[in-house]
């Protein structure tokens, strides 16, 4: 690579985001929070640009599944950290950070790609086959590790003993994994559209590749540090408007999920909506099927009490959201209407937290 290469914003931006970081002006004052708030938007940019150079290198849908896990093990270490520091007082942070994510997934990733691609596009076409391998995996996570705790009397209350966590973490793990060998060995034309134009894509070289994969675990890594430490920021604007506290997690979870977000649109604008449906609904997938049983693991060696069911609006409104988004992948094609009645669910439950 040649030496201006390095000048482009996506290379500054993280390496300016890194040093500001670390020189502790974060918190200081509201300018000071404006421009870390910049220089945050910059490398989730930037993220997205060398997760694209990846995925370009390794093909589908392997360029997928690397944003996807980076994201999440990125997500697991920060949830884990709060959780190690709060003691008690984080029982339900994991939970109500995985339900955020999944939330905005489900209907505010996806919701906005549909509605994108078909305003532009009218209708998208994709493997229904990939759709129903994503959602029974999802589906199947979701009830075991959000809904059943709240039906189990080995304790009371919506908690798993230490036996049930460690079982529970196993399933996920191994639907996770299964899913993964199918998506990658046994069925991976499921998640692929035939290119019909491969000689005008680019491919980058290795040592290219190998750099924007550097670059993107930097630019992943910072924006969750950022995130975290905008958090106290974050938390006064909310009470100072009155929400409840829980709208700071999704905020928190919507930062994390910026650089899939715009990965996934810009997918969708592009007429590659199967693309974006590998991005959205794996990403879905890895942040319950690796949180869960990560989290388990910290809960049961620092014994904190660990809250994973749902209340009874919360379980409404991700039974709502799963219904809506298999219904308007049944049949392979997509349309405004799917988008639209996905960001009114989206709207419904980010009110509802706001107003319970």
């Amino acid at each position: 690579m040649r030496l201006k290469e390095f000048l482009h914003y996506t290379y500054i931006f993280p390496l300016l985001a890194v040093g500001y970081y670390f020189s502790g002006l974060m918190g200081t004052g509201v300018l000071y929070d404006i421009l870390a708030g910049i220089l945050l938007i910059g490398s989730v940019l930037s993220a997205v640009h060398h997760a694209e150079v990846v995925a370009h290198k390794v093909g589908e849908p392997f360029g997928t599944i690397i944003l996807a896990l980076c994201i999440t093990i990125i997500e697991v270490a920060l949830i884990i950290s709060l959780m190690v520091a709060g003691g008690d007082q984080a029982i339900t942070l994991a939970r109500d950070t995985v339900f955020a994510a999944v939330m905005l997934i489900l209907n505010g990733i996806l919701g906005i790609c549909i509605l994108v691609g078909g305003v532009k596009y009218h209708e998208q076409f994709f493997a229904r086959t990939s759709a129903t391998t994503y959602l029974v995996s999802i589906v199947s996570i979701l009830v075991l590790t959000l809904v059943l705790p709240n039906f189990t009397s080995s304790v009371n209350g919506p908690f798993y003993n230490e036996a049930q966590l460690i079982f529970i973490s196993i399933a996920c793990l191994v639907i996770y994994g299964i899913f993964l060998m199918v998506q990658t060995v046994r069925h991976r034309s499921y998640f692929i559209v035939p290119d019909e134009h491969p000689e005008e894509h680019y491919i980058p070289s290795l040592t290219k590749t190998l750099i924007s994969f550097g670059f993107l675990v930097v630019c992943l890594v910072i924006v969750v540090l950022m995130a975290k430490g905008l958090s106290d920021t974050i938390e006064g604007m909310v009470r100072s408007l009155g929400a409840p506290k829980s709208l700071v997690g999704v905020i928190i979870a919507a930062v994390v999920l910026l650089p899939e977000g715009v990965a996934a649109i810009r997918a969708a604008r592009a007429n590659q909506i199967q693309s974006s449906l590998n991005l959205a609904l794996g990403s879905a997938l890895a942040s319950i099927g690796l949180t869960i049983p990560a989290v388990s693991v910290v809960c049961i060696m620092y014994d904190i009490p660990l809250v994973l069911g749902l209340d009874k609006k919360d379980i409404i409104l991700l039974s709502l959201s799963v219904f809506i988004v298999m219904l308007s992948l049944s049949r392979g094609k997509t349309n405004v209407l799917y988008g639209t009645v996905l960001l009114v669910n989206l709207a419904a439950y980010i009110f509802t937290v706001i107003v319970p």
